[in-house]
């Protein structure tokens, strides 16, 4: 889940506006963690099943040329 859609407990305001200290925390945290998972979470399920066949298609083609 990202910071965006998160409401802080303390303060009642969405995390990403990051209105009190523990919102600002909460955001900072997320945002460090966010590396390879942030990037991932970006990749849309179309784009994946087109990698997958894009695999299968290569792996097909492997196959009769060898």
């Amino acid at each position: 889940m990202t910071y965006d859609r998160l409401v802080c407990a303390n303060c009642a305001a969405p995390v990403s506006e990051g209105r009190c200290p523990v919102c600002r925390a909460s955001r900072e945290r997320l945002q460090q963690q966010s590396g390879l998972t942030g990037l991932l979470a970006q990749v849309t399920p179309a784009a994946l099943i087109a990698l997958l066949v894009a695999l299968v298609a290569v792996g097909l083609l492997w196959e009769r040329v060898a």
